[in-house]
């Protein structure tokens, strides 16, 4: 992966948000990005299809539902600055609300697979 790839997926904020859910190392779908980042579904598609392009991302079809991770291939360098910006996004409350949302969305079995 060039380092410009990853900085231009970084670079938006919405791929940036989608990013930071998924560096804790789950694996979810876009229903699930889309409660957590108060998005419409075609904008979150379209950045999981960038991100997946870039080669951030690896996607895996169950059912009706498509599942993202990051990459497990990523350089040890991307992997690591993604690392460092998910600790360093805790102190920022639009990325403290994302993960709240998620969480609460999980726990009140409000996600797309109930």
């Amino acid at each position: 992966m060039q380092l410009e790839v990853f900085t231009k997926a970084l670079a938006d904020q919405t791929r940036l948000r989608i990013l930071l859910l998924l560096a804790s190392g789950r694996e979810l779908c876009v229903c699930e990005l889309t409660q957590a980042l108060e998005l419409a579904q075609p904008k979150i598609s379209r950045h999981l299809a960038i991100l997946r392009e870039s080669g951030l991302l690896q996607d895996r079809k169950a059912g009706l539902w498509v599942y993202y991770r990051l990459h497990p291939d990523l350089p040890t360098w991307a992997g690591t600055a993604l690392g460092n910006l998910y600790s360093g996004s805790m102190t920022e409350t639009l990325f403290q609300l994302d993960q709240q949302r998620l969480e609460n969305a999980s726990r009140t079995g409000e996600n797309c697979a109930g």
